[in-house]
């Protein structure tokens, strides 16, 4: 009986009960306050948010080379061999801090213009956000499901608020999301059939003992990492992210960009580093395809974009590719991956470091970037990249900082935290013997470098030569409409604009954290091996 009374660990999991307890207060206060009233939700949400992050720093603090597991099989004796539904380890801290860290600013991105109700908005962001804390320290495929759709639900709806086209991109959302998971769920279905167990431990107990590799198995890992490809925008599953980040409120595409893609990255490396470890070897190959597909498709199909969002949509597809690079790495200087020594404290490969150490670099610069379109933004849109010319002589203050992250995303001093990012990949992928990898990496960072830096020089330029089709709307100062289909008002200069305080406090938070990086990237690169 003693063996079968469920041990809860409070104190690992109160951050994610700040929040999901946070997102429940939200929702009922709100049926209490006036229309004048409801803003004051978005400093409620950013308080509990805050509050999340200082639970979350006394788990940093009581942190030890041993993970703190809890909801266990049958309590202690599990929980030795690993067989719990939830770790809080280096990676899941790291990853939950980048959670609760990247969906505050978000909260502060989203100023009076959107035109959404509050209340609803923020129980919603608080609620996806809980299934994202939840997935990164999941270590059972039956909780990962959960959390993917309690990550996903919530989000289908915040993609529809607010804006005219925001119903046809979250029905896009929604049908692609529903299509994979059905995948996934018959992968993982096919996963238990062959080794009886969902716990990644379990999993990895069975193969490495069996030595079991059946065909059946072979479907079941390809279907299973089909549903994490949509997660993460890798090419070919793809196809909904410009839609969606177009059609969503830009701080809405600012947290599907960062913590929705961060924490589908935290699946398929449990998925692919524990529970798949001994099964790595054959989908490396499959893994670095996608890394090369993706990375590719994502900046030369962002080189035509004219939209700032759908730009940063096809950004991050090709961020996604740079992710999963060190992902298809099976040897470390020569030596195969192994279950011994060359295996981290925290179950994973000493490539997985990278991958997370772009993930946390990646979401201060492009958080960053979002911020700032969010900010101009006029309809919840982004507008054209043709209305960002001009930028310094009108606003200042959001140009220079602007110029800073698009430097970052593109790996250029000053902004250098993004070169580091970039060598920390570079290195995983010399190291496990994939230099055709790194070629092509090297290559598509050459490409990113003109998309990054056109816009910059853009914000920098002079009004736009006489003749050209935006001159007249650009010379007239009126700010444009910023439709994605380039209306009237589309190529027009963004002209000086009262800035509500919280956007402004957003971007200004971006810009500190991405000049802290570029000094001292340390915290981020060795987030998984710091003690």
């Amino acid at each position: 009986m003693s063996a079968a009374i469920q041990s809860i660990d409070y104190t690992a999991i109160l951050p994610v009960l700040i929040v999901a307890g946070g997102a429940l207060i939200l929702l009922v206060a709100d049926l209490f306050l006036d229309e004048i009233d409801r803003p004051l939700l978005s400093w409620a949400a950013a308080g509990i948010l805050v509050a999340a992050l200082v639970a979350q720093t006394v788990l940093w603090a009581e942190r030890t080379s041993q993970p703190r597991q809890t909801f266990c099989l049958n309590g202690a004796a599990s929980a030795r061999i690993g067989l719990c539904s939830y770790s809080v380890d280096n990676l899941s801290l790291t990853l939950q801090t980048l959670a609760l860290a990247a969906t505050l600013l978000v909260v502060l991105m989203a100023p009076r213009k959107y035109d959404v109700p509050f209340g609803e908005y923020h129980f919603l962001l608080l609620s996806s956000l809980t299934g994202a804390l939840v997935l990164v320290a999941a270590r059972d495929f039956v909780s990962v499901t959960v959390a993917l759709e309690t990550l996903s639900l919530p989000a289908f709806a915040l993609v529809g608020l607010g804006r005219r086209a925001g119903g046809e991109a979250a029905l896009k959302f929604f049908l692609m999301s529903v299509a994979s998971t059905a995948i996934m769920l018959f992968g993982i279905s096919l996963v238990y059939g062959t080794t009886g167990s969902v716990y990644f431990a379990g999993i990895q107990r069975t193969m490495a003992a069996t030595g079991f590799h059946a065909p059946v198995f072979a479907v079941a890992a390809v279907l299973t990492l089909v549903g994490f490809g949509f997660k993460i925008s890798a090419v070919p599953f793809h196809f909904w992210t410009p839609e969606v980040y177009a059609g969503a409120p830009v701080p809405v595409a600012a947290y599907l960009s960062v913590v929705s893609k961060a924490a589908g990255f935290a699946g398929l490396i449990l998925t692919v580093e524990i529970a798949f470890r001994s099964y790595l070897p054959s989908v490396a190959t499959l893994i670095a395809v996608l890394a090369a597909v993706t990375m590719t498709v994502g900046n030369v199909i962002a080189l035509m974009q004219r939209s700032a969002v759908r730009l940063l949509a096809w950004s991050t597809v090709a961020q996604a590719g740079y992710v999963l690079v060190p992902l298809a790495v099976t040897s470390w200087d020569g030596a195969p991956y192994s279950t011994t020594a060359i295996v981290s404290a925290n179950g994973l490969g000493p490539a997985v470091g990278a991958s997370v150490a772009y993930l946390v670099l990646y979401t201060v610069m492009n958080l960053g970037a979002f911020g700032v379109v969010s900010t101009l933004a006029t309809d919840g849109s982004g507008g054209q990249l043709s209305r960002y010319r001009g930028l310094y002589r009108d606003n200042p203050q959001l140009a220079l900082p602007m110029a800073f992250f698009l430097l970052c995303l593109a790996g250029l001093p000053p902004g250098v935290m993004g070169l580091f990012a970039k060598v920390a990949v570079f290195k995983a992928a010399v190291s496990g013997d994939l230099v055709w990898l790194a070629a092509i990496m090297a290559v598509n960072v050459v490409i990113a470098l003109y998309y990054y830096l056109r816009w910059a020089a853009v914000m920098f330029a002079g009004p736009a030569a006489v003749g050209r089709p935006e001159t007249a709307a650009a010379l007239s100062g009126v700010v444009g409409s910023g439709a994605e289909g380039g209306g009237a008002g589309a190529g027009s200069m963004i002209r000086p604009i009262p800035l509500p305080i919280a956007p402004r406090l957003a971007v200004a938070i971006a810009l500190v954290l991405a000049v802290v990086f570029s000094f001292w990237p340390n915290p981020a690169l060795d987030a998984l091996t710091l003690r």
